[in-house]
C-alpha cells in the first residue's frame, strides 16, 4: 500500500506524471541494470574476453518481462544484497554454463550507477521537451503582451511602470539559459562506469578500459577518464540543475499567484467548469495550480543538497553517500515533471486582464510616475535638488490624500518648470516604459537564435 505522495492513486497526478513515474519505476530500474548487464557481456565477448555464445545468451534474456520482480525483492530482504538476485535471476535465465558469464569483473555499483545514468537520461529527455515547451508559450505572452503596461513593483510595493510582456521576458530568458545549462552538462553527467571493486579494472586484466567504452558505446553513454564511484559530482550537478530550474517555475508560480489576488487581479490560472475552490465558500476560484507549481521548488531544492551531501563519500566507495541519490534524483525529476506539465498548462490558458493592469496603475493617483517628474525638474533644477523637491510633495500626497496631480500644481518651484498640460502627459504610465517593449524584442530574439523554441524533432 502506498504511503509516499507519488505513488498515492488519489494525490500521484499533484506531484509528477505517468511518464516520469515510470522512469523511475522499479520496472524500468530493473530493465536498465539488464541492460548494462547485456552490453557489458556483449563488450567483453567482443575483446575475446567471455564466449560469444555466452554474451548472445545473457543479452537474449536479460528482459525484465522475463523475471519475476516480486521474487527478486523477497530475496533481497533475505540477502541484504541490492543486486545479487537480480544477478542470479539472470543466471538461471542463461542456464548452467551460459549463466556462469553473467557480470564478469563488474562491480555492484558499476551495475546500478550506469543503470541510473540510463535512467536520468530518460528523464532527462522529458525534462527537456516540457522545458522547451514552456519556453515557447512564455515566448508566446511575451510577445503578445510586449506594450501592455503593469506595474512593476519592488519590495512588494509599486515603483515604476513596466510591460506584461518584459515580466514575462525575464523568464523566458531564464529558462533558455537552463536549457542552454541542460545541453552543456550532457557530455559530463551522462556518463556510465565498469572499473570492478574498488575502480582500477583488476577483474578485467588489461582488457577493463576498453571493455569500459565498448559498453558504454553500446549504452549511449560517455566512459570516464577514471572511475568515478566515489566522485559524485556529476549526481550534483544535474541535481543542482533540477533545483535552478524548478526555482524560476516556482518563481513564476509564487508571482503569477500574487498577481492573482483579489486585491490586484491582473491575471488568473485557467479555470474549467466544475473547478471548487472551497468545500465552503462556494464563491473561491482559487489560485490552486499556481500554488501546487509553487510548491514542489522546496522538495526540489532540499534534495539538490541530500545529493551534494553524497559528494563526501568514504574511501573508494561506501553506500552511506549513495543511498541519498536514490532518494533524491528520482524525487527531484517526478516533483520536476509535475511543475512542468502544470506550468505549461497555466501559461497556455492564462487570463491576463490589461485593464486592471491599467487601473492598478493609476491606483496612486500619479505618484507612480515621481520618478518621471523628477527627471524632468532635474534639468532646471537640478537632480538632487529635484529628488528633494519631489520627495516632499509626495510625502504631502500620501499624509494629506491630496492627488498629486494637485499637489504638484499647486507647488510654485513646479509650476515654473512645468506646465499643466505637460504636466499631465507626464502622469501617463504608458508613455513612461523606458526600453521595456525593446528588451522583449530583444530576448525573442536570442531565444529565437538559440534553437530552443524551434519544434523538436522527435525522440
Amino acid at each position: 500500500m502506498p504511503s509516499h505522495v507519488i505513488d498515492m492513486i488519489m494525490l500521484q497526478n499533484n506531484f509528477g506524471t505517468a511518464e516520469m513515474r515510470h522512469v523511475w519505476s522499479d520496472e524500468n530500474r530493473l530493465q536498465k541494470h539488464l541492460d548494462v548487464e547485456a552490453a557489458l557481456a556483449l563488450a567483453e565477448a567482443e575483446v575475446g574476453l567471455i564466449p560469444a555464445e555466452a554474451a548472445e545468451t545473457i543479452a537474449a534474456k536479460a528482459k525484465v518481462e522475463l523475471m519475476n520482480i516480486h521474487e527478486i525483492a523477497q530475496e533481497v530482504q533475505k540477502v541484504k544484497h541490492s543486486l545479487m538476485p537480480t544477478l542470479k535471476a539472470l543466471q538461471k535465465l542463461c542456464g548452467a554454463e551460459h549463466g556462469e558469464w553473467v557480470h564478469y569483473g563488474a562491480t555492484t555499483q558499476d551495475i546500478v550507477d550506469t543503470g541510473m545514468m540510463l535512467q536520468l537520461k530518460e528523464a532527462h529527455r522529458i525534462i527537456v521537451r516540457d522545458l522547451r515547451a514552456v519556453a515557447s508559450e512564455m515566448a508566446r505572452l511575451a510577445r503578445e503582451y510586449r506594450d501592455t503596461p503593469i506595474a512593476g513593483r519592488s519590495h512588494g510595493v509599486q515603483g515604476l511602470p513596466t510591460t506584461f510582456g518584459f515580466k514575462i521576458a525575464v523568464l523566458l530568458d531564464e529558462v533558455i539559459r537552463h536549457l542552454d545549462r541542460l545541453r552543456e552538462a550532457e557530455s559530463r553527467v551522462f556518463t556510465g562506469v565498469l572499473a570492478g571493486g574498488v575502480g582500477t579494472y583488476a577483474s578485467f586484466g588489461p582488457l577493463g578500459p576498453e571493455v569500459e567504452r565498448l559498453t558504454m558505446k553500446r549504452l549511449g553513454l560517455q566512459a570516464p577518464n577514471i572511475c568515478w564511484h566515489s566522485s559524485r559530482d556529476r549526481s550534483a550537478e544535474y541535481a543542482g540543475l533540477l533545483g535552478m530550474i524548478s526555482g524560476t517555475l516556482g518563481k513564476m508560480g509564487n508571482e503569477l499567484y500574487n498577481l492573482m489576488r483579489t486585491e490586484l487581479d491582473e491575471v488568473e490560472e485557467p479555470f474549467t467548469s466544475g473547478k471548487i475552490g472551497s468545500s465552503t465558500m462556494p464563491h473561491k476560484r482559487n489560485p490552486a495550480a499556481l500554488e501546487g507549481l509553487a510548491s514542489l521548488t522546496k522538495p526540489i531544492r532540499y534534495n539538490a543538497a541530500l545529493v551534494q551531501e553524497s559528494m563526501i563519500v568514504e574511501h573508494e566507495r561506501d553506500a552511506m553517500s549513495w543511498r541519498g541519490e536514490w532518494i533524491a534524483i528520482p524525487e527531484s525529476c517526478i516533483y520536476l515533471a509535475a511543475q512542468l506539465a502544470s506550468a505549461k498548462n497555466i501559461l497556455a490558458g492564462l487570463v491576463v486582464k490589461p485593464e486592471n493592469m491599467l487601473r492598478n496603475l493609476n491606483m496612486l493617483g500619479g505618484l507612480l510616475l515621481s520618478e518621471r517628474v523628477m527627471f524632468v525638474l532635474a534639468k532646471p533644477m537640478g537632480k538632487q535638488t529635484a529628488h528633494e523637491v519631489v520627495y516632499e510633495l509626495c510625502m504631502k500626497s500620501v499624509e494629506e490624500g491630496i492627488p498629486f496631480r494637485d499637489v504638484l500644481m499647486a507647488d510654485e518651484r513646479v509650476r515654473e518648470a512645468v506646465g499643466k498640460e505637460e504636466l499631465e502627459n507626464l502622469m501617463d504610465p504608458s508613455a513612461y516604459l523606458g526600453s521595456a517593449p525593446q528588451i522583449v524584442d530583444r530576448v525573442l530574439a536570442a531565444a529565437e537564435a538559440s534553437g530552443w523554441l524551434q519544434e523538436a524533432e522527435p525522440q
